[in-house]
């Protein structure tokens, strides 16, 4: 891979096989066209190199390759190479290509990132890390929200929690059950903890798109989060930190019982 520093080749990148599907347009895969045709092209190379299909270190396919297999313009190609080198997928060099980088490099704050990962086969794994995170940083913000938010703040987590109790869907009520998490984060009053709003409203969205929720559980989660709102709006970070480690573990047991 290149050296960063000096810009110049340094040790050849490992050029890692790559089963052929990869590189071949599946029959049922949308054709890409119109003006965000970049966009889509960027979301189909991002979901393959998240899943594995282009594991860290792999060359991808040159600019005529992707442009013959999706049938776009070179163009559009290097709009698309250019956002994932943006969101930190990939890295490109004149006369070398583009190549996958690390993991540790992806920006997994990043909404499409998150997507492609919650997507991928091992997106049991991308919920349970982001459980852990939950656990770590949540019942702290949920502390500090109790003690700092303005009641501008308290109103959007009422909001947010009274869509949840008149949701006639399961995509509204998870649509707001992650805006009550968010702007929980918002009155904590850190503005460092804002962007992991992005990578709980994913969580959310995905855990629940796979899962089957039964109304039992459904009242004794919004119970929860009654629990979370009154200890927030009444001011006590003890009882808001405790509120939230119960709704966290109940979450625990839906992706134990989806993974069974």
């Amino acid at each position: 891979m290149p050296d960063k520093k000096s810009g110049k080749p340094g040790a050849p990148v490992e050029v890692v096989t790559v089963d052929r599907s990869a590189t071949t347009r599946r029959p049922n895969s949308p054709r890409m066209a119109g003006a965000s045709v970049h966009v889509s092209l960027a979301g189909e190379i991002g979901l393959r190199i998240v899943r594995g299909d282009y594991p860290p270190g792999t060359i991808l396919p040159n600019e005529a390759k992707w442009s013959q297999v999706f049938e776009v313009s070179r163009s559009a190609v290097r709009e698309a190479i250019k956002m994932l080198m943006a969101k930190g997928l990939l890295s490109s060099r004149p006369k070398i290509g583009s190549w996958v980088e690390p993991k540790e490099r992806w920006n997994l704050l990043d909404r499409d990132v998150l997507g492609w990962y919650a997507a991928s086969p091992d997106r049991e794994s991308f919920l349970r890390a982001v459980q852990e995170l939950r656990h770590m940083i949540e019942p702290e913000a949920t502390a500090l929200a109790a003690e700092r938010r303005t009641e501008e703040q308290m109103n959007a987590i009422s909001q947010a929690l009274h869509d949840m109790e008149q949701a006639t869907s399961l995509q509204q009520r998870t649509e707001s059950d992650a805006r009550f998490h968010i702007a929980i984060l918002r009155a904590s009053g850190n503005d460092l903890l804002v962007p992991l709003g992005v990578l709980i409203e994913s969580a959310l969205n995905h855990l629940f798109a796979h899962v089957t929720r039964e109304e039992d559980n459904l009242r004794y989660a919004l119970k929860l989060h009654e629990n979370i709102e009154k200890s927030i709006r009444l001011q006590r970070p003890a009882t808001a930190r405790n509120a939230v480690r119960k709704a966290l573990a109940n979450t625990d047991q839906l992706i134990a019982r989806w993974s069974r």
